[in-house]
């Protein structure tokens, strides 16, 4: 590992090591805000409105009254401190603001000075603050050091959920005009074109083609991708990543053999050609909305009666915790099919009837251990649980290669490590901090990687993907190729 990944540290065992407080280290670190453009075209003032500080308190009793939950988050923290050392940031940078409770507190003082009897007439008595504008450089800093992972709130015994702590902050810094550059930006290109990186259809066109092309020298069949096809019984919407960077693009492979295999009648749409939601991140429900609304709009449009979101983690998350409410429902779906789907359910549902059969052999040589994405693991609730979450993809991986080797039972399921990247924050400014976030996902796989050889790391989330392939080899892990899952899938299937 580089020198100046981590900071100093106590080490306990071989690989868990419990960071050293170091007052202020990530105080330099601050990810661009949007420009007047960007926030203008998202909805947002274009810069730090005059009356700020009376808009950021209004802003914080409408969330209170909207999310019942925060309102909870605000009253029940007893710093107990079973949070302290679960955030891969904290565990990373040693910066104790970074502490889940110390963030929470950011926001947590503000509103006891304003919103609590105590707080208005005996303010330092119960640790209120007032928000002035180095508090608010803390709240953008900070607040954008957390990736929403929710592992905090697994073991925290008021169930306290600290990503809604940091929508709700990023939230009110939007309101008034301090939006971050790299979620903003994302935002506005889904709703001017319908994906993350901006890609018009004729690109999108050219992008499919090549890809049938590649699959044909490949396989020598005679493969098509549609687009935009009403004839179509299934809508795929993938992350948009998948259309041609590494390592996402063999998963996209994998699941277009899986949907041929099959016979499935799919189609991709031009104008949601997203998985991705990133106003999850920043807490934006109405742009939340926004994104979520094409996919259901371009489902109807096209007339299909399932939608299949690709490998995104919080695609997961939205498709099953917010859609219904987003979208007004799924009427027009079938009934054994109510809601979007992830393709790991989809491919694991073809494999059990029969309808594809995958050989491990074909991927002989690949030692696999498995990342549980958190919004996977956290993000998708009971529902998400019923539907297998954990069960699933393991049950695919086992069907497509021959081996697989569990990370240590800390850093699997509900208890995952976050990769480091995720709320919005795989951003390059953000690149010191990504490093370090990554730091307890790298220590449980270096342990199997000594232990047992293991040469690929799977995730389902593109987020995921991108950020541990970045990283990894600041841990001296590079030679552990990132991967994904549908990408073993495509290399297990028999045509």
């Amino acid at each position: 590992m580089k020198e100046s990944s981590v900071p100093a540290a106590q080490v306990v065992g071989r690989y868990r090591v419990i960071p050293i407080i170091q007052e202020q280290a990530m105080a330099n670190i601050s990810t661009a805000k949007a420009t007047p453009a960007i926030q203008h075209e998202v909805g947002l003032p274009g810069a730090l409105v005059a009356d700020w500080h009376d808009k950021a308190i209004s802003r914080l009793g409408t969330l209170l009254k909207e999310r019942r939950g925060l309102q909870v988050f605000m009253d029940s923290c007893t710093k107990c401190g079973a949070c302290t050392d679960k955030c891969h940031y904290f565990l990373g940078t040693g910066d104790p603001l970074n502490m889940p409770v110390a963030r929470q507190d950011l926001l947590r003082s503000v509103y006891r000075r304003h919103f609590t009897f105590a707080g208005k007439w005996f303010p330092k008595l119960v640790g209120a603050r007032e928000l002035d504008k180095p508090m608010l450089e803390d709240w953008y800093r900070y607040f954008h050091q957390c990736s929403e992972c929710r592992r905090c709130t697994v073991f925290c015994p008021k169930g306290i959920d600290t990503s809604e702590v940091t929508m709700a902050g990023r939230d009110i810094l939007a309101s008034i005009g301090i939006g971050q550059q790299y979620s903003q930006e994302i935002i506005a290109k889904v709703n001017r074109v319908g994906n993350n990186l901006g890609m018009k259809k004729p690109a999108l066109i050219d992008v499919l083609d090549n890809l049938a092309e590649d699959i044909s020298d490949d396989t020598g069949l005679a493969i098509r991708i549609p687009l935009d096809d009403a004839s179509a019984d299934m809508l795929i919407v993938t992350p948009s990543a998948d259309f041609f960077a590494e390592p996402h693009v063999d998963g996209l492979i994998g699941m277009i053999k899986v949907l041929h295999v099959a016979g499935i009648r799919y189609t991709f749409s031009s104008q949601a050609s997203e998985a991705a939601n990133f106003a999850l991140f920043t807490g934006q429900r109405d742009q939340m909305q926004g994104i979520a609304q094409r996919i259901s709009t371009a489902a109807q449009a096209l007339g299909v009666s399932r939608i299949v979101m690709g490998e995104c983690g919080h695609a997961w998350r939205v498709a099953y915790s917010f859609m219904d409410t987003l979208v007004g429902g799924f009427d027009y779906l079938d009934p054994e099919h109510p809601r979007p789907e992830h393709i790991c359910e989809l491919t694991y549902e073809l494999l059990k009837a029969g309808r594809i059969q995958l050989d491990p052999t074909r991927n002989d040589g690949k030692v696999v251990t498995f990342h549980d994405s958190c919004n996977v693991a956290r993000g998708s609730g009971m529902g998400g649980i019923r539907r297998g979450q954990f069960i699933v993809p393991r049950a695919l991986l086992k069907a497509s290669v021959p081996e697989i080797i569990e990370m240590s039972s800390d850093a699997t399921m509900q208890k995952t490590f976050c990769c480091g990247g995720g709320g919005g924050l795989l951003t390059d400014d953000l690149m010191e901090l990504r490093i370090k976030g990554a730091l307890p996902r790298a220590q449980a796989l270096q342990a199997v990687v000594d232990s047992h050889g293991v040469t690929h790391l799977v995730a389902i989330c593109a987020i995921c993907k991108t950020q541990l392939s970045q990283v990894l080899p600041h841990h001296n892990l590079g030679d552990v190729q990132v991967t994904s899952l549908h990408e073993l899938v495509g290399n297990a299937i028999i045509l």
